[in-house]
């Protein structure tokens, strides 16, 4: 089969044939009486070969060691591939990332353009000052998906602040952060709900009463603390279970008291504390600490419930209940 017939059986041009002959990727097994190449079956097929292990991403010098090497292993140089393609892959998606945020950013012109590259590789930076300052610059200049991304990303608690500020700042990001509270990683969902906390308005608001019921004690905690300090009685139940867990419970503890306002809701709160104080499966130091948090409740339930109190079995918390209604006049 001559050159030109393979060229075209193949869909390899007789151009590329002869580099790959120079390469000594290809032999010809004969010659015509004209001294025209002829190509064997086994030829054409070994130019197949080539063909599909260049579609794999192997550069031809890779391909030769390949085809000709008795030792060499094809699982190495896939693992190889595997391993180059995913890093081709992530430097492509992260350029994506890039001019996707500086096309949200609607520049007007190419000045705008680097500014907003400028401050898209500050928030990058090793620097924590340095990511801390474009944090700070950024609220109206940067996409909102890169500061979401930036606040998720950080571990410096100060930068940490700037991002969440510039966040709060920029009027939106809320419903980005929810891909956060649901990440595999504990440090993530906590960065999510802090910056969460300190956004205003309405879907703010909605995202962390969706929370309270997070598989997350630590994002639980945190939507509550915010709705608490907000007058939002739908935290108090997350809030009483800090206390027992002993987890930020004298934060927690203040939230009931401000949650406690009317007495429907000072005596919804105490009935709570109470409950749990008598649960048989509460242990001592969570009972000490529920005791502890009725001495922030007004009204009457409250202060019966210290007065029973005095007189519990376990002493600590008798001491306690006891000092309480002291403090209250009630004892």
């Amino acid at each position: 089969m001559l050159i030109g017939e393979v060229a075209r059986r193949s869909g390899v041009s007789a151009r590329m044939l002869r580099h790959y002959e120079s390469l000594g990727l290809v032999r010809p097994s004969g010659r015509t009486g004209s001294g025209y190449r002829e190509y064997s079956g086994e030829d054409v097929r070994r130019i197949f070969h080539i063909e599909s292990l260049r579609a794999m991403g192997l550069s031809l010098r890779e391909i030769g060691r390949a085809l000709d090497d008795p030792g060499f292993a094809p699982a190495d140089l896939v693992d190889d591939l595997i391993r180059r393609t995913r890093e081709r892959i992530a430097a492509e998606t992260e350029l994506l990332i890039r001019l996707d945020r500086v096309h949200a950013a609607d520049p007007a012109g190419w000045e705008d353009v680097l500014q907003v590259l400028a401050l898209l590789r500050a928030l990058g930076s090793t620097s924590a000052g340095t990511r801390q300052r474009a944090a700070l610059a950024s609220a109206d200049e940067v996409p909102v998906e890169a500061l979401v991304q930036a606040a998720l990303d950080e571990g410096d608690p100060y930068v940490a602040g700037a991002l969440r500020w510039a966040l709060s700042r920029s009027g939106g990001g809320a419903a980005l952060l929810t891909e956060g509270l649901g990440s595999p990683v504990a440090a993530v969902r906590e960065r999510a709900v802090r910056a969460l906390a300190e956004m205003p308005g309405r879907e703010a608001a909605t995202l962390l009463r969706e929370a309270l019921v997070s598989p997350d004690a630590v994002v639980r905690g945190r939507a509550a603390l915010t709705l608490g300090a907000r007058g939002e009685a739908a935290a108090i139940p997350v809030l009483v279970d800090m206390i027992v867990a002993g987890s930020n419970d004298t934060d927690a503890a203040d939230a009931l008291s401000v949650l406690a306002g009317d007495d429907a809701a000072a005596d919804r709160i105490a009935a709570l504390l109470v409950g749990r104080i008598g649960d048989g499966t509460t242990g001592q130091p969570a009972r000490g600490r529920l005791t502890q948090a009725l001495a922030g409740i007004p009204g009457a339930t409250a202060s019966r419930a210290l007065a029973d109190l005095v007189g519990d079995a376990d002493r600590a918390v008798a001491l306690t209940a006891a000092y309480l209604l002291r403090l209250r006049g009630d004892g």
